[in-house]
């Protein structure tokens, strides 16, 4: 099952209010063909959601709305942290990210981070250490396993 014509038409409006063009730094807009294709093909298990998200919002005058009333919605409702724009914007975001002109104007490369990966900056490693002399939040079952096993192979 795929986006209907209608609905990949409401997804360009949105995606592109979400992410808009920028000429001054020659980056294209979420509604771009090829991001909103990248969407349309990455929504996957999540078609159910961003059906309902595409719907949510065009039930709300999407259409009929200027660009500052369209962010403060999409502001409004992501900040209800509900699942189906959540994962809405995390689709375009994802999308948009993965084009090629978009990680050219960032200065990247324009290739998956692996196998080559990228090389980082190495940071303070002793910020870690609270987080090291914390106790465990999870049952060993290691220990459990170590208990019952046994110890000759004459037992077994």
């Amino acid at each position: 099952m795929e986006l209907s014509a209608t609905e990949i038409d409401a997804l360009r409006g949105i995606a592109g209010t979400m992410i808009p063009a920028d000429a001054g730094l020659g980056v294209p807009g979420a509604d771009d063909p090829a991001i909103l294709d990248d969407i349309v093909r990455s929504a996957g298990r999540d078609l159910s959601l961003v059906r309902k998200a595409i719907a949510e919002i065009m039930a709300k005058s999407f259409a009929s709305l200027d660009r500052d009333k369209r962010e403060a919605l999409f502001n409004d409702m992501y900040r209800s942290g509900a699942a189906p724009i959540v994962t809405l914007g995390r689709l375009v975001l994802s999308a948009y990210y993965r084009d090629d002109r978009v990680l050219l104007s960032l200065k990247q490369e324009a290739r998956a981070p692996f196998p080559e990966g990228y090389t980082l900056e190495q940071g303070d490693w002793t910020l870690l250490d609270a987080v090291r002399k914390r106790p465990p939040q999870w049952r060993d079952d290691r220990k459990e396993l170590a208990k019952s096993a046994p110890t000759s192979l004459s037992t077994c």
